[in-house]
């Protein structure tokens, strides 16, 4: 019976946690444990993930007779094709699908295995595409497209530039917007350089009052702006918001077959949909995004951390139209998020079919990712005025009457960041208020926390409970911070809440695991009980010993450490 209990585990937490079970029994326990518990599906998924990984070493090769393709999933057939070896069972089992449920998906992964069991002595195989429109595909099926007609995907059409969503927020433009101006400036200047081209960074204003800031987004780096101004837009609202930012996007198309709603000429612009577009992953830009790139028929990778524009080799046929065939695809934007299971980054792209293009490749952008640009007044633009009708019934809802919300902490621009996370689970209350007595000492300092702390089910005293809420988190899903110092007490270091202080100067981590994640990006390492370390570094701060330490050449373990050695710095060498 495992004493591992996965409902002590936030999902970021659990993949971590798991990655070193290697007893099969101990994980279908865990397994069994999480669906008696909270029954999270993505940890399911992270479990059953780990399992499958464990496993697979021991797997028998399929028996090809023996499988039941009618009751197995495109991904099950195409994991289990794996360990079949003979193309004459392989041909076996094409022919039986081909007799049985007939699906397209199947037959390619089939053939696909058939060509890379040949080898690549023989031709390539055309995979055969079904470029009939889903009415077609479906006649049986209510399809989604019945109700979106206008919305066409293109073979063949005319993308250029990169377009940034620039959201106001109080009639203010938000820090986000700027960043992903400085950003998206600085991928268009090497893009233009590496195709020998002129594209352009086009940033979007919708609101009321937003034309205020056309220079001050010129200054950022756009080239063009495009300005909505209407009174009914004072506040965000998702069907007119969404409707406008599509109908700027193809507004102009040129491509002959292309059936746009509304289509007219645009003198400024020669293409049928933007190349690339940002969004902000606040609460009202992570909404226009999902509702653009929908209405726009292409895809998201949301809350990203980084971007690069590059070529990729792709060998999957349902990219390529052909199998065991490499594809190279031009002008990829590659789009980088942590990872869900916490272990990595991932890497999304968005990669065209040999019958349809996805186009814009789309993003949105965690707040904090990027640097904030220096801006350029010298800068010059052109401003496009949106002037399409607007439609009465996008407005059916509006707001009469709303509470304005605290607007919480900023933790950013602080000098030192003290931030605590489920260790403090012995005593939570005596942890909050540890990690204020050491902020305290500082003259520009604040408390952050995990989102452990945040989700979790501690029991905090009253006086401290302010500092546990949601507008303290730093993380992924919360603030990104890059503080002079960064104290991180009790927090294991899952990639999450790495992305919200991985920019910090420096880094002093406190945790009783020497394994803790976190110790791989800290520059002092404190193997420790917080419950001791910290009011020991508050001490060594009130009697003035730390600053003196701190200012010595580093040769000895500084006053107020636990004990010698015990401080390690990034190399693993004692401080």
């Amino acid at each position: 019976m495992t004493d591992f209990d996965p409902g002590d585990y936030e999902i970021s937490e659990l993949g971590p946690a798991i990655k070193d079970i290697d007893d099969l029994g101990e994980l279908e326990e865990i397994l069994q444990a999480e669906h008696r518990g909270q029954n999270r599906a993505p940890a399911i998924a992270l479990i059953e993930s780990r399992i499958e990984k464990f496993s697979e070493d021991d797997d028998e090769p399929a028996d090809a007779d023996e499988m039941d393709l009618a009751s197995m999933s495109t991904a099950e057939v195409g994991n289990a094709l794996q360990s079949v070896e003979e193309v004459s069972d392989l041909e076996s089992l094409l022919e039986r699908e081909e007799a049985g449920e007939d699906r397209d998906s199947v037959k390619r992964l089939i053939r696909s295995r058939i060509d890379s069991v040949k080898g690549s002595d023989e031709e390539d195989t055309e995979i055969e595409v079904d470029d009939r429109p889903p009415e077609e595909r479906h006649p049986d099926l209510d399809h989604p497209t019945r109700d979106k007609r206008h919305v066409r995907s293109l073979h063949g059409g005319t993308y250029r530039d990169m377009w940034v969503y620039c959201e106001t927020q109080a009639g203010e433009l938000v820090d986000v917007s700027k960043e992903m101006l400085g950003k998206a400036r600085e991928l268009m200047d090497t893009y233009n350089d590496d195709y020998t081209t002129d594209e352009r960074v086009v940033a979007v204003l919708i609101g009321s009052d937003v034309s205020k800031h056309v220079e001050d987004v010129i200054a950022y780096g756009a080239d063009v702006v495009v300005v909505r101004e209407d009174a009914r837009l004072e506040r965000f609202q998702h069907k007119p918001y969404t409707e406008i930012f599509c109908d700027m996007a193809r507004a102009g198309a040129t491509h002959e077959n292309f059936e746009v709603r509304g289509g007219r000429d645009e003198p400024w612009r020669d293409y049928d949909k933007p190349r690339y577009v940002l969004f902000p992953a606040t609460n009202n830009g992570r909404d226009l995004s999902a509702l653009v790139q929908a209405e726009l028929d292409s895809g998201l990778a949301s809350d990203c951390s980084g971007l690069y524009i590059t070529e990729e080799v792709i060998s999957n046929p349902v990219k390529t139209g052909v199998a065991g065939e490499k594809k190279e695809f031009q002008r990829v934007l590659h789009m980088k998020r942590p990872d869900f299971s916490g272990f990595e980054y991932s890497t999304i792209l968005c990669i065209d079919n040999p019958t349809r293009e996805f186009h814009p490749q789309g993003a949105s952008v965690i707040p904090g990712s990027f640097d904030l640009p220096e801006p350029d007044a010298e800068r010059e633009g052109l401003v496009v005025e949106h002037d399409a009708p607007l439609d009465d019934d996008w407005f059916r809802v509006t707001v009469t009457d709303f509470d304005q919300l605290d607007e919480g902490i900023d933790l950013t621009g602080h000098d030192v960041i003290v931030a605590v996370g489920r260790g403090i689970g012995d005593d939570p209350t005596k942890g909050i208020e540890l990690a204020l007595d050491l902020a305290g000492q500082f003259e520009d300092a604040e408390v952050g926390v995990t989102r452990g702390i945040v989700t979790g089910s501690f029991n905090f005293d009253g006086h401290v409970e302010q500092y546990t809420h949601e507008d303290r988190q730093i993380g992924e899903t919360g603030q990104v911070v890059a503080p002079k110092l960064y104290v991180a007490a009790g927090i294991s270091g899952a990639v999450q809440h790495k992305v919200g202080m991985d920019e910090s100067d420096t880094i002093v981590a406190v945790n009783t695991d020497p394994d803790a994640r976190i110790r791989d990006f800290s520059d002092y390492f404190i193997e420790g009980d917080l419950f001791e370390v910290l009011p020991r570094l508050t001490t060594a701060l009130k009697e003035g010993r730390f600053e003196a330490a701190v200012a010595s050449d580093g040769g000895t373990a500084p006053t107020g450490t636990p004990d010698d050695g015990a401080a390690e710095d990034d190399r693993g060498e004692s401080r």
